[in-house]
């Protein structure tokens, strides 16, 4: 398919559409990934009457051209790195541990901000479903996955509107599964396939965790039996 939305909450209700074999499961859990993950994976959620949460993942950016990903830092310190760009710009490990710093303080910002105290789920023995508002060189969604395999989940689905068609392909082999809406060539970047590619707020984001969660609270189907 190669179509373009009008915003990541009508991205995230055609994306639900393709996840409906996890609809009603009790084991099943969304994973979103901050900000712009937010308003698709809350709409993946409400279809699929599945729990949300956040997964912080911050991307390292190249000093100086902060727009590209050098690597990624996620929850628990995983730090993952694209080997490729820090070899062809011959970027000095001191330069990435500045970066690597400076994202920890704002990815532990962000934590404290967004969860208003809430815990994280746990992942143990749950199908997780990791969404964001789509993948371009997907070093983000790779650190989210190499940090919450060690939390031991049963398995890990890559869930996202639209994707570069080659890096969608690569994570059939990281993933349990993946499902990308959209696979569009020449794919260029994420924001060209909406056509209100604002950026969502960190107000955005408390309030749609803190609407799941009420949701989640009235609606006893979705605890989970280990």
């Amino acid at each position: 398919m190669n179509r373009r939305f009008l915003d990541r909450r009508e991205a995230g209700r055609v994306l639900a559409t393709l996840l409906d074999r996890y609809a009603n499961r009790p084991d099943v859990l969304v994973l979103a990934l901050p900000r712009g993950g937010l308003p698709v994976g809350y709409e993946v959620a409400q279809a699929l009457k599945a729990p949300l949460d956040i997964f912080l993942v911050r991307k390292l950016g190249v000093p100086g051209h902060e727009e590209l990903a050098m690597g990624a830092l996620a929850c628990g310190g995983v730090r993952v790195l694209n080997e490729d760009v820090v070899r062809y710009l011959r970027i000095p490990e001191a330069a990435i541990d500045a970066v690597a710093k400076k994202e920890q303080r704002e990815l532990e910002r962000r934590e404290g901000l967004y969860r208003d105290g809430r815990p994280p789920l746990d992942v143990r023995g749950r199908t997780v479903i990791l969404v964001d508002d789509g993948l371009a060189t997907g070093s983000t969604m790779r650190a989210a996955i190499q940090a919450l395999r060690p939390q031991r989940p049963a398995a890990i689905v890559v869930a996202v509107p639209v994707a570069a068609a080659s890096t969608c392909a690569e994570f059939k082999s990281e993933a349990d599964d993946v499902v990308c809406a959209s696979t569009p060539e020449p794919f260029h970047a994420v924001g060209l396939w909406y056509a209100d590619f604002t950026q969502t707020t960190d107000g955005e984001v408390h309030d749609f965790l803190e609407r799941a969660a009420k949701i989640d609270d009235d609606t006893p189907r979705n605890s989970h039996q280990a």
